[in-house]
């Protein structure tokens, strides 16, 4: 059954002037997938900020009917826990038939929980829902990332897992104001549309993944298809480059044993656990520092900072979005000019400022209701995702993506997601009552965990900045015997050999020959 999800289609040069082997990069290519595959991105966006407004709206309260805080909190954070098994399983999808299937497969399961949830009308019905939507945008938040990653020259990379920020951040923007124009409608089954809507994306998704979308690299060496991996790697990176990598991806792949040997008990053993606990920390100080907890509720914020008005405070919510597509197009340009750990130490500095104006100006609002100075809450939640978008929001998915070995990456990449999801659920889950018992005392706990983040940041991390995905398992002790072998000598030594896996046995590379 696995194999008849894989991409077997065999790969050839195209039918050209330019030799093969002198083929130049293509890093138009590489964003162009980039930008498409980032459609998980989009939907994983769009279904961030989806409910915001439609569990703050009396139509959709007096339809549903929650009987507290914490069943709206449940209708939100379930959503969360679909995610962390969505997240796990990519794991195993990915490894066995490929990131980009796993991708095609997740817009599948996607689509179903979509139109559940614009057909609910209970809590129970769109819970089911959107827990199905939950699997589907797991598998994108852990397998998007990991193709991406596999795809890109190292030295772009923050920069091509931003863009792939970028396009979550448009969603987020994208759906804010969809969601307010939806809103004017005189229709209590206003809240519908937006929820129906995000299937057509999900469609062009699935069938672009499954047709056009060419698979990792990385995974073809995996699968010992040396050929087609040496083919992808020419299209993306040119001729010259594709050679030393695939020699250092099947030479780091040798070392590892290959992926399908990797077991997950291996995450946790000798100096793969400092990396699993580096990854899964760092996802999830990206969620309980406060992101979601103001993402989710921002219409309640505004309103305890003195925006009575429903309209202003949802007109103050899509702003949130608006800074965050504009803020994500910093890590494009500049993630990769400094240290991660520069960008993630600076982003919390911002943070934890912008924390602590709100938890000013709610008390201001709590003091003086009727004071215009009250509008000014909508600076705080805005800086607040300024310095987060920066960082945090390309920082820790790059991380994560990036510091595990071949063998491992999947596995790790779907656990260190996982961990995210799961603290968002917490954050989903307990923000509602602990905002309704203690106010602006929720920012003072996102504030002191910001604190200890930047000590974690600080002192914890090591700094991946400009290496090769093949160089982290040596940057964290995991590599093997071998150092200092020239890549050359490996190609020479029939590491471009056919493989007995592989379909295509028309297309060998001999590093000695020449093509005609």
């Amino acid at each position: 059954m696995i194999h008849l999800l894989k991409q077997t289609t065999p790969l050839r040069p195209p039918n050209t002037t330019v030799a093969p082997r002198n083929r130049l990069p293509n890093i138009r290519y590489v964003y162009t997938l980039t930008a498409f595959v980032s459609l998980g991105g989009f939907l994983f966006g769009w279904d961030q900020g989806v409910m915001a407004m439609i569990i703050a709206d009396e139509r959709w309260l007096r339809l549903m009917q929650p009987a507290n805080d914490w069943s709206v909190g449940f209708v939100v954070s379930i959503y969360n826990i679909g995610c962390v098994i969505g997240a796990m399983t990519t794991g195993f999808f990915a490894d066995a038939c490929g990131r980009e299937r796993t991708i095609s497969l997740a817009s599948s399961v996607f689509i179903v929980g979509a139109l559940l949830q614009a057909a609910s009308y209970t809590i129970a019905q769109i819970s089911v829902g959107r827990f199905i939507l939950g699997l589907g945008v797991g598998a994108y938040s852990a397998g998007v990332p990991l193709y991406i990653s596999e795809i890109s020259p190292a030295g772009l990379r923050g920069r091509i897992v931003g863009i792939e920020l970028m396009i979550l951040c448009f969603g987020e923007m994208v759906v804010f104001w969809t969601v307010y124009a939806f809103y004017f409608l005189n229709s209590d089954d206003w809240w519908r549309i937006p929820l129906a809507i995000q299937v057509l994306p999900a469609l062009i998704l699935a069938i672009g993944c499954w047709t056009w979308v060419p698979p990792s690299p990385r995974w073809r060496v995996a699968e010992g298809r040396y050929e087609c991996a040496l083919e992808v790697l020419s299209r993306l990176h040119g001729s010259e480059a594709a050679e030393l990598e695939i020699s250092e991806i099947r030479k780091t792949v040798s070392e590892e044993q290959v992926t399908t040997q990797a077991a997950w008990s291996d995450m946790f053993k000798g100096p793969v656990l400092k990396v699993t606990l580096l990854g899964i920390l760092i996802q999830m100080f990206q969620q309980i520092t406060g992101t979601n907890g103001i993402f989710y509720y921002a219409p309640s914020l505004f309103k305890k900072g003195g925006i009575i008005n429903p309209t202003m405070a949802n007109l103050a919510t899509g702003g949130i979005g608006v800074v965050l597509f504009l803020t994500s197009w910093v890590p494009i340009f500049y993630f990769d000019r400094f240290g991660r750990k520069t960008w993630l130490q600076f982003g919390l500095i911002g943070m934890i400022s912008a924390l602590i104006g709100i938890c000013i100006l709610q008390q201001h609002a709590a003091d003086y209701p009727s004071s215009p100075a009250n509008n000014a809450i909508v600076i705080f939640p805005y800086m607040f995702f300024t310095f987060f978008n920066m960082s945090w929001s390309s920082g820790s998915w790059t991380y994560a993506a990036e510091i595990f070995p071949i063998s491992l990456r999947a596995k790790g990449n779907a656990l260190c997601t996982a961990s995210l999801w799961i603290s968002n659920f917490v954050v989903a889950q307990v923000s509602p009552p602990i905002e309704s018992a203690t106010g602006y005392g929720l920012y003072i706990i996102f504030a002191i965990i910001c604190v200890i983040a930047f000590f974690f940041v600080r002192y914890a991390l090591v700094e991946t900045r400009g290496r090769s995905l093949e160089e982290m398992a040596e940057l964290f002790g995991i590599d093997g015997d071998e150092k200092g072998q020239d890549p050359h000598d490996s190609v020479t030594q029939g590491l471009l050999r056919p493989s007995s896996q592989d379909d295509d046995t028309t297309l060998v590379y001999e590093y000695e020959g020449d093509y005609e």
